[in-house]
């Protein structure tokens, strides 16, 4: 065979800008790179409001609020700290939120909820090092009733396109597509609707919800799917609409009449998904 000289190899080689006039040029750029890339439809210019500046994390890590967190991070409009993405990235380490927190409070004890949180993503990490089948593997049987078997492998088309016809479920796809961020609250809501109400596999949730998220880690990511749906914890996880008007205050889109699906006491959504299973699922 023969051998080429690197010079003739590059020829015409155009490397890649590294610097823009704006942010707009940047995702034009990266646009007419990734033409058929997931969510561009769906996004202004094809690109997250979040952005990814090292100013931005700065800023993002100087106003964490442990205790504001610890009171509201359930609710869509809390006070939660938006620093996954910069975590994820390697802009923002652990140790480093960790520290910032602890230095916003008097006690130690008043930033244990973030802290908290903080070493999930630590134990999640752990897991996946002991453990990385489980990435995509099965942790353990589903405790639904169902065998595995009984669950889809293939996401359906209306997940996919946010066309469920569930206002809140749609509410959080198109929110996912066109930021490439959801709240912890509703990324299980998500999960548990795809997993319990439509009886998908939670890999193919876990691939379409990694597809999409700016912040998507493997382990964080699967692992908790894996909780939701019951193959990485003692029962499964469910919701209701009652549960979601709670938290969502009026983010989401919580008529009954557009929600049908979700509108049910818990006692009566556990008969109708799980009508071969003993015990009470999470609330």
């Amino acid at each position: 065979m023969e051998k080429i000289t690197k010079q003739e190899a590059l020829k015409g080689y155009q490397p890649e800008p590294t610097s823009f006039d704006d942010r707009s040029a940047l995702i034009r750029h990266v646009a007419a790179l990734s033409p058929d890339a997931p969510g561009k439809a769906d996004a202004q210019d094809g690109a997250s409001p979040i952005t990814g500046t090292s100013a931005e994390a700065s800023r993002r890590l100087e106003s964490v609020d442990p205790a504001g967190y610890a009171r509201s991070r359930n609710f869509l409009n809390g006070k939660v700290t938006m620093l996954s993405p910069y975590i994820r990235h390697g802009m923002i380490s652990l140790d480093a939120a960790r520290n910032k927190a602890l230095s916003r409070v008097k006690r130690a004890a008043d930033a244990e909820k973030l802290v908290q949180e903080l070493a999930w993503r630590d134990y999640w990490q752990r897991v996946q090092r002991m453990h990385p089948d489980w990435l995509w593997d099965d942790a353990e049987a589903y405790k639904t009733g169902f065998a595995a078997s009984e669950y889809s492998a293939d996401l359906p088309d209306d997940i996919e396109r946010g066309e469920t016809g569930v206002a809140v479920i749609d509410g959080i796809i198109h929110e996912l597509r066109q930021t490439g961020y959801i709240h912890n609250h509703t990324r299980m809501y998500l999960a548990a609707y795809i997993v319990h109400w439509r009886r998908v596999r939670w890999q193919a949730g876990a691939r379409f919800m990694l597809t999409h998220l700016i912040d998507a880690d493997q382990a964080s990511n699967n692992l908790s799917w894996q909780w939701v749906a019951s193959t990485f914890s003692r029962k499964p996880y469910i919701f209701n609409l009652e549960n979601v008007r709670k938290y969502a205050s009026d983010q989401l889109n919580t008529d009954d009449r557009h929600n049908v699906p979700l509108a049910a006491s818990y006692e009566v959504l556990t008969a109708r998904l799980f009508p071969k299973m003993e015990l009470a699922p999470h609330g």
